[in-house]
């Protein structure tokens, strides 16, 4: 007789050990979470097949790349919104460390200053940047008269307006990634002498690598589609101003609505391509796959 002060053996249950490794039991909550899921991934397609398959049907999808002013709004558009990424970058990080890492009085006030332009209407950001920075702005003169600079309706105005609504993205998605990284591992880092900015560099940086690129993506993104304070800040010149969203509301307003599905099929592509290489690459890092 076997001693009752012993524990007994596991006893694999009826019918569980011919299920394959990896088997999960179907639930109804299982089938609801498709569902919701299919009916989400829908609603985002079907409108965005629906400009491919309008643009293939009129044979217009390829043809706007040989016009000069689509080529030249398609530059513009690349070289603002990557020089507004590097801005934000360059200004964003320290901001996002500063809140995430911090404690200071005002600290709230400062960090929904730095998120308000996420939720202003584009127009109001427009004419923001206009009354400040315009030539009968509050800076306006200033800048004119002592540095004879004039940003309005300039590329500069445009990589502007990209950064006010675009650059919260980047701060956001940064300070969560900061706030992530365990105390302990700057401690240790701090006790074996390292100073500040080689923790930074070596230990900070790489475990906040991830939030960082994905805030750099939506920022990207953002500057990329953006329209309101752009017309209203820099206005809509061909060749000077003229981004890819100014291409497509041009061509509506003069009734080519070819030419804009060809334009909207190729920022889609543009953006989906983007978007992809950012999923593979995050997928694929050492700090994913754990």
């Amino acid at each position: 007789m076997s001693d009752p002060r012993l524990p007994r053996p596991y006893v694999e249950p009826a019918g569980r050990a011919s299920r394959p490794r990896g088997w999960r039991r179907f639930r109804a909550p299982d089938s609801l979470l498709w569902l919701s899921t299919g009916v989400l991934l829908a609603f985002i397609l079907i409108p965005l097949a629906a400009i491919f398959l309008r643009g293939i049907e009129d044979q217009q999808l390829i043809r706007p790349l040989d016009d000069p002013l689509v080529q030249d709004a398609l530059a513009l558009s690349l070289v603002t919104t990557a020089i507004t990424l590097a801005l934000a970058v360059a200004l964003g990080t320290p901001a996002a460390y500063l809140l995430a890492r911090y404690r200071f009085r005002g600290k709230a006030v400062v960090s929904t200053l730095i998120d308000l332009p996420m939720v202003l209407p584009p127009a109001v950001a427009g004419i923001a940047l206009l009354i400040a920075f315009g030539r009968r702005g509050v800076l306006g003169p200033a800048l004119s008269g002592f540095l004879g600079v004039e940003l309005p309706f300039t590329m500069a105005a445009v990589v502007i307006a990209q950064t006010f609504v675009a650059m919260p993205l980047y701060i956001r998605s940064a300070r969560a990634g900061f706030e992530t990284i365990d105390d302990d591992y700057l401690q240790i880092a701090a006790t074996m002498g390292l100073s500040r900015l080689t923790i930074f560099r070596t230990i900070t940086l790489p475990l906040a690598l991830p939030a960082l690129l994905s805030g750099a993506v939506l920022t990207w993104a953002r500057a990329l589609g953006e329209f309101g304070a752009t017309i209203m800040f820099a206005g809509n010149f061909a060749g000077r101003t003229q981004t890819m969203p100014l291409a497509i509301y041009q061509s509506l307003e003069g009734g080519d609505l070819s030419t804009a599905i060809a334009l909207s099929g190729i920022l889609i592509a543009v953006s989906f391509t983007v978007l992809i290489i950012f999923q593979v690459l995050t997928c694929t890092s050492p700090e994913t796959a754990r």
